[in-house]
């Protein structure tokens, strides 16, 4: 009795009755939409694909987050915010300290996040439709930022998609130091133009005139493929060889070779290419199917780029009368083109680094005031770096962008091989 007292004490008194709801049709459940998308044969099964992908197990974004220079290309947000508000790759000269700086970069509220499907598919969950999976972030040519924006490349092939790739995968500009010198991008055409000028001079070493100083990082960093398939990367230097492109540069797409069907953990939104031939035997490319053994497209010119790079390295190395320049790394977990030449080249130089490079053969020329005394007098016991000459520097730069493109040639034979060639040529040609 005092149960149901404190109950009916709890409950008011009931209002009106109201009118029967007349709301029209049944709406559509949204977990009916949602599974246009989210089922097995589609979303479900590209998010395990995806799970293969360098862009999702990769930690660049969480390595580089916070770092508004480097985000565009390793996190999510600042990639979208850079496509959004069309972020030029321009370099800005500031008229009190006469200094340049690359305008390419996200601003510190946008320098974070983990590559995700949103990233390449920033209109998804927009309309819950299967048309969110199109427009693209980007599908417009790319404003080369090696090139400080005066160069761009435009892959009109699939409706540009290969942009969205190319995008981030192309190499970063080479710059002068902002101490020495003003910080802008190294003239290439300079290199090219003047191949026997002084480009660093070892009696020098790190002061003026040298705007460069070497070090073991002195490279063009590691998405090249984007600038080599274009055939608009390299330093081009007068050579036995025209500067032409392979058929790919305009009848195929990253997409075609990157996320073709299946085969193992290969293709789909693994975007993983290695093995799988299957979109070079669908897409009627190829009168007659590829393999890992078929011999003119792929074992004949890999062979090639692979003893092209072999001599390429070795004129560039007897520069140091003895000690190579070029710094090698057989550990294919900490080399990404470990195998790729008969000297495990990574692109890198081999100086002195007590962090990056501590078995480095060369003094470091522009050791850091944070070194330990013994670091210090490590590099200070080692031979001091050559100087180098414009043909070098160039031959160096061609050397990483033909190494690092990975597919020793297959993405642009033609112009690998003349970048290669001509490069050797002109090291020739100066008593190299």
């Amino acid at each position: 009795m005092f149960t149901g007292f404190v109950l009916a004490s709890c409950e008011g008194p009931l209002g009106p009755a109201g009118a029967d709801g007349k709301d029209g049709k049944d709406g559509t459940d949204a977990n009916q939409t949602c599974k246009l998308c989210h089922n097995p044969i589609t979303v479900d099964a590209i998010a395990v694909q995806f799970e293969f992908s360098k862009h999702s197990y990769g930690e660049a974004a969480f390595e580089e987050s916070g770092n508004t220079g480097c985000t565009p290309c390793h996190a999510s947000e600042a990639f979208k915010y850079v496509c959004a508000n069309n972020i030029p790759s321009t370099f800005a000269l500031n008229a009190t300290t006469g200094k340049y700086s690359n305008s390419y970069a996200t601003i510190p509220s946008k320098a974070y996040g983990e590559i995700s499907c949103f990233t390449c598919h920033s209109s998804l969950h927009t309309t819950f439709a299967g048309t969110d999976f199109f427009p693209l972030t980007t599908t417009a040519a790319v404003s080369m930022t090696m090139w400080k924006g005066t160069k761009s490349i435009n892959l009109a092939q699939d409706g540009g998609m290969s942009n969205l790739c190319v995008k981030c995968h192309q190499p970063r500009p080479l710059t002068t130091s902002s101490t020495l010198s003003n910080g802008d991008v190294v003239d290439y055409e300079s290199l090219a133009s003047n191949p026997t000028a002084v480009f660093y001079d070892s009696g020098v070493g790190n002061a003026e005139p040298n705007k460069v100083i070497p070090s073991y990082r002195t490279h063009v960093h590691y998405g090249t493929i984007g600038a080599i398939f274009a055939g608009q990367g390299g330093v081009q230097f007068t050579g036995s060889l025209a500067y032409e492109n392979s058929t790919h540069t305009t009848a195929a797409s990253c997409q075609d070779c990157h996320m073709a069907a299946m085969s193992g953990r290969a293709g789909g939104h693994t975007f993983f290419a290695k093995g799988n031939f299957n979109s070079c035997n669908t897409t009627g490319c190829h009168s007659s199917a590829i393999t890992s053994t078929s011999t003119a497209y792929w074992t004949v010119p890999r062979a090639e780029i692979k003893t092209l790079l072999g001599s390429l390295a070795t004129k560039i190395n007897s520069v140091g009368g003895g000690t190579a320049i070029l710094h090698t790394q057989s550990d294919a977990e900490e080399n990404l083109w470990a195998g790729l030449t008969t000297g495990n080249y990574d692109g890198y130089l081999n100086i002195y680094d007590p962090s990056s490079n501590p078995g480095g053969a060369w003094k470091n020329p522009a050791a850091s005031g944070s070194w330990t005394q013994a670091q210090k007098d490590t590099n200070n016991a080692l031979p001091t770096f050559p100087t180098l000459k414009n043909v070098v520097m160039g031959a160096m730069i061609n050397f990483q962008l033909c190494l690092r493109e990975y597919s020793l040639g297959i993405h642009n034979y033609n112009y690998s091989k003349a970048l290669l060639q001509n490069s050797i040529d002109a090291l020739t040609a100066a008593g190299i």
